[in-house]
């Protein structure tokens, strides 16, 4: 056993407990009593409900990660990696042929072992608590396209990687890094356009009294926005959402046609002027340039040591390979990925707090607030997490934490 093994180990197993501890953590701070601000958002019955909901979440959670971790474990002592490389190496010996065939097994199996844990999610628990609209149809159709772009997308960026790596060796990260910024940016700008189609429907907004308020928000806030879509969130799940996307006279705001049936035209309003202050304070521009940062920062580190071939002889695969150095790699990098993802975080919750204020400057406040609320409700949200749990997980604050910080905005507190 080489010490890369020793440490892939030690990493397998400190995620894995300590997500199982957070889950600990968040399931006793949930059952304890609720601060003053919050009771009386749930009625008893739908608060026992909600707690229901997030425990059997929380239950079914720990036995799908366990399984996970088991799977993995077994993957590295039995080595199966081993054997999914000779098995691709049976086929082609191409190095990106290679590549594409093996990533290609591993997803592919991967998706046929989590496909129960994915079912058993969607058409017991979210349809047992009155969530999943998804039909068997559809979740097929859903697959199928998932797994075409899959192919096309995740196929083309893995072969243009491969490529650069064996035509100018360890710079190969500059190359890849300006390609994938690009395509990056593509995405942000028409990733509406062009993947949002393939799943769902979206519809301008109609004329009538929410356009009329909408078009006359954007107006008094100093926001060009023609673009406004209803998306027919409907078809998969009763639960709720908007956003923000694009970027220039591709920007656009897309609501979730559940949204129209949940709120009311005044909080729908300072839902989208939540959003628009994402856009108007730069969050949007500022999470691109951090993700490009991020990315150029993990292929600079991925390019020192991609081509060492203890990578590949940690999973017993003497001859080295870039698919198996990549899978190494990955496992190696998660915590520094994970110490990223908290100041990423905690950068998301800053911008929320800030959207949350640009609403509350146009006398929103006491809308967003009933907004928050009833989004609560609706998705039966746990609305007493374990502050650990949100220090590294939460990309958004609690809905505690932003009623407080809206509540300084109220006509009665300014």
């Amino acid at each position: 056993m080489n010490n890369i093994l020793i440490i892939i180990y030690i990493i397998l197993l400190f995620d894995f407990l300590l997500e199982r501890f957070l889950s600990i953590l968040n399931s006793v701070k949930r059952n304890r009593k609720l601060p003053a601000e919050l009771e009386g958002i749930y009625d008893n019955e739908t608060y026992l409900k909600s707690l229901d909901y997030k425990r059997e979440y929380e239950n079914f959670g720990t036995i799908a990660a366990t399984f996970s971790f088991i799977l993995i474990i077994c993957m590295i002592i039995f080595q199966g990696f081993a054997f999914a490389d000779q098995l691709a190496r049976s086929i082609s010996e191409n190095p990106i042929l290679l590549c594409l065939i093996y990533f290609g097994l591993l997803v592919f199996v991967s998706d046929i072992i989590g496909t129960p844990f994915d079912l058993y999610s969607t058409f017991i628990i979210e349809e047992k608590y009155g969530f999943n609209k998804t039909t068997p149809k559809l979740y097929i159709s859903d697959k199928l396209k998932g797994y075409l772009l899959g192919i096309i997308i995740g196929g083309g960026l893995l072969s243009v990687f491969i490529w650069f790596y064996l035509k100018v060796g360890n710079n190969f990260w500059i190359y890849i890094w300006i390609i994938f910024t690009a395509f990056s940016i593509f995405m942000s700008m028409f990733y509406s356009n062009l993947i949002v189609p393939l799943f769902n429907k979206q519809t301008p907004l109609e004329e009538g009294e929410l356009r009329q308020a909408i078009t006359e928000f954007v107006t008094k806030a100093g926001f060009k926005l023609k673009n406004i879509y209803l998306i027919d969130g409907s078809k998969r799940s009763t639960k709720s959402n908007a956003y923000f996307t694009g970027l220039g006279p591709k920007k656009r705001i897309v609501l979730y046609d559940t949204l129209l049936k949940q709120l009311n035209t005044r909080e729908i309003v300072a839902v989208l002027a939540h959003e628009v202050g994402h856009y108007k304070k730069k969050h949007t521009s500022i999470g691109i340039v951090t993700s490009i940062v991020q990315m150029g920062i993990t292929l600079y580190i991925l390019s020192l040591f991609i081509g060492n071939p203890k990578l590949s002889e940690a999973l017993s695969v003497y001859k080295p390979g870039i698919h198996i150095g990549l899978i190494v790699f990955g496992i190696l990098y998660s915590p520094i990925s994970t110490i990223i993802g908290l100041g990423m975080n905690m950068l998301s919750r800053k911008n929320e707090y800030e959207a949350d204020r640009f609403a509350a400057s146009f006398d929103m406040a006491e809308d967003l607030i009933n907004a928050l609320k009833k989004l609560t409700v609706k998705n039966l949200s746990n609305i007493n997490p374990h502050p650990a749990y949100v220090f590294l997980h939460y990309s958004h604050p609690t809905l505690l934490q932003r009623i407080r910080s809206l509540s300084k905005y109220l006509p009665g507190n300014k």
